[in-house]
């Protein structure tokens, strides 16, 4: 089972403290020590709204380069793109993540438009992106409801799938928190319909404790891949009391022993949360793993 460490992007967005771009690398590098390979390490975002990601390009010029580690970056308009392919190809991302808000009221408070206009630029910035030889996700923010106008139906992220176009990765978002696994089976139903065969991603955050359930559902359902961020930390900063996502340490612990092999080294992975949230000046993180420890003993 795969994950997505998505902390330094999502879950670096969203704290207060600008970290300096030696320790946005070193967090990176960490990652891969515990075992991650697939990793979302920048957002191509407006620097005065999201001063966090200011330095994306200085950080995927610094990044290792290692065979088998693919480097996504999240990409919001055209422009974004135009950032990306503006830097030296061996120093691109491998992939980007676009992402659509699945109610109008949230589109529009996150991006200036609405939802169907947003999918007109995604549409738009998947071709010049496939041509230029990166791969592309869509994520469908706040499939599992909107923190501004309240529950979002499933036929409603159906709709949007189904408008979208080509897909290479299609990835559900529960980006406020308030998802539960019944939501995670009809929506993979309805997205399955939509676009049948487009292999699916999911990304949870555990503000109201069913993140992991989730998680565990979406797992059983077969989708190839689950974003966390390590130590747990992050949250959107465009949404009302939107808290972390799921913890890497925590997820890979659970997968791994319900015979989901993740690949992550759970103490590794454990001591780089502990540690990221030291750099952020966080009293503690999210993740349970670091303050309990594997079990058995301390087996990865």
């Amino acid at each position: 089972m795969e994950i997505v460490e998505v902390g330094p992007r999502d879950g670096l967005q969203n704290e207060k403290r600008v970290l300096p771009t030696g320790t946005k690398v070193e967090y990176v590098t960490r990652a891969l020590f515990a075992g991650l390979r697939r990793i979302e390490v920048a957002a191509f975002a407006r620097p005065d709204r999201v001063p966090q990601m200011a330095d994306a390009e200085e950080v995927l010029r610094r990044v290792p380069r290692v065979d088998g580690v693919r480097y996504i970056a999240l990409v919001l308009n055209g422009r974004g793109l135009d950032r990306v392919l503006a830097l030296d190809p061996a120093a691109r991302p491998h992939e980007i993540n676009y992402v659509v808000v699945a109610s109008d009221e949230f589109a529009r408070r996150n991006q200036g438009m609405d939802t169907m206009t947003s999918l007109d630029g995604f549409r738009a910035v998947a071709e010049k992106a496939r041509e230029a030889g990166l791969g592309v996700t869509l994520t469908v923010a706040a499939a599992f409801g909107c923190p501004f106008t309240g529950e979002v139906k499933p036929d409603r992220v159906r709709g949007i799938v189904a408008a979208a176009g080509p897909l290479g990765e299609l990835c559900l978002a529960d980006t406020i928190g308030v998802g539960v696994p019944v939501q995670v089976e009809e929506l993979a139903a309805g997205v399955r319909e939509a676009a049948p065969g487009v292999p699916l991603r999911a990304h949870f955050h555990n503000t109201r404790n069913t993140g992991y359930a989730n998680a565990i559902t979406a797992a059983r359902l077969g989708f190839g891949a689950l974003d966390a961020s390590l130590g747990g930390i992050g949250g959107c900063p465009f949404a009302p009391a939107a808290t972390g996502n799921i913890a890497t340490e925590d997820l890979a612990y659970l997968l791994n022993r319900s015979g989901l092999a993740t690949g992550v080294a759970v103490q590794q992975a454990a001591e780089t949360g502990t540690w990221i949230g030291a750099e952020l000046g966080l009293t503690s993180v999210p993740a349970q793993l670091g303050r309990a420890g594997d079990y058995p003993g301390n087996l990865s």
